[in-house]
């Protein structure tokens, strides 16, 4: 049998997770996008809306897409950031909150699963080689 890359490993879990994440998400009439976005904001303070796409990994375009949707919804607002007059700070309203905490102990229930299933080792080792494939990535040594 030939040897799966890290790439595969990697591609094919996270598509395997993100599934996962969107049939949960389902069940509280949202998407995965929507409810990394909601961990993603501040609750206390609010985020400025230009440090949550590169906080998110996420392009322009595609978070005004959803933060629109999320607006809509009433699960945030936008408000003028007063630091910056050109500025918006992106705000969780109290559904917003709500459905915040529905997504965070949906991901804590996801951690407390597998923590159950792989030794605290194997997760540190985990964790580890997450850590090198970024520092290789930051650092532009791969390609």
């Amino acid at each position: 049998m030939k040897e799966a890359t890290i790439d595969y490993a990697l591609r094919a879990t996270w598509q395997a997770v993100a599934r996962m994440y969107n049939e949960e998400a389902k069940n509280f009439d949202s998407t995965m996008a929507v409810g990394f976005t909601l961990l993603s904001i501040d609750p206390k303070t609010g985020t400025p809306s230009t440090s949550l796409g590169p906080k998110m990994g996420m392009e322009a375009t595609s978070l005004s897409r959803i933060l629109k949707s999320m607006e809509q919804k009433g699960l945030i607002l936008r408000k003028p950031n007063p630091k910056d007059g050109r500025g918006v700070l992106i705000y969780l309203t109290d559904f917003g909150l709500e459905k915040r905490n529905d997504s965070k102990s949906t991901v804590l229930r996801f951690n407390e699963a597998v923590k159950n299933e792989v030794t605290d080792e194997k997760l540190d080792s985990f964790f580890e080689v997450t850590d090198a494939i970024n520092k290789l990535i930051a650092d532009k040594k791969l390609f």
